[in-house]
């Protein structure tokens, strides 16, 4: 199988990531959907990345059910199986996935001309993007993400929400202001899995 799109994106890290972590075996091809929008289309004509493609040639979008097709394959996830740690490890992946897409959104409008940005709307999504930042530091803090040996879902959302926040936007997310998360997604690239899958625009 094959996860399609680009490193710099962390949808497409976080299904990498995941899929190595559960033992299995991802072949990458590294496609843009703004620089290769042709390519990209032929592969998926939805032009969405992450983009899986099976080996029966099925095609799925979407990282949460690329990871939860990685899940079926594996025959196990990396949540943990008491009930209350797997609904708080939920709770925490969620707040990654909002912080990663708030990064995204803000990268969004600041390619948008001058004129066509609405402060409002950027002052919003910054601080949403800062609420789910405060809330994972929170949770850094308090020893509920890890970096290991076993990483959990949550604490993989985090280090890569971090990771490309301070890759696109780091003018906006100063490691002073998140000490105990920029601490726990540094330890996670030092992994070797995170070292596989580095962040990378090419």
């Amino acid at each position: 199988m094959i996860l399609v799109g680009m490193l710099d994106s962390p949808y497409v890290r976080r299904a990498a990531v995941t899929g190595t972590l559960l033992g299995l075996d991802v072949e990458h091809r590294s496609v843009s959907v703004f620089r290769h929008m042709d390519a990209f289309r032929a592969i998926n004509p939805l032009i969405k990345a992450p983009s899986l493609v099976c080996d029966d040639g099925v095609v799925i979008s979407e990282s949460l059910l690329i990871i939860q097709h990685f899940e079926d394959l594996a025959g196990r996830s990396l949540r943990p199986d008491n009930p209350a740690a797997r609904r708080f490890d939920l709770s925490l992946t969620g707040i990654g996935i909002v912080a990663a897409d708030k990064a995204v959104a803000v990268e969004y409008e600041r390619k948008r001309p001058e004129a066509q940005r609405y402060g409002p709307w950027q002052e919003r999504i910054l601080a949403q993007l800062h609420t789910a930042l405060d809330l994972l530091n929170q949770a850094a803090w308090n020893g509920d993400l890890r970096h290991g040996p076993e990483l959990k879902p949550a604490e993989i959302a985090a280090a890569v929400a971090w990771g490309f926040s301070r890759f696109v936007i780091p003018e906006h997310v100063d490691e002073g202001r998140w000490p105990a998360l920029a601490a726990q997604a540094k330890a996670c690239e030092q992994l070797d899995v995170f070292k596989a899958w580095p962040i990378d625009r090419e």
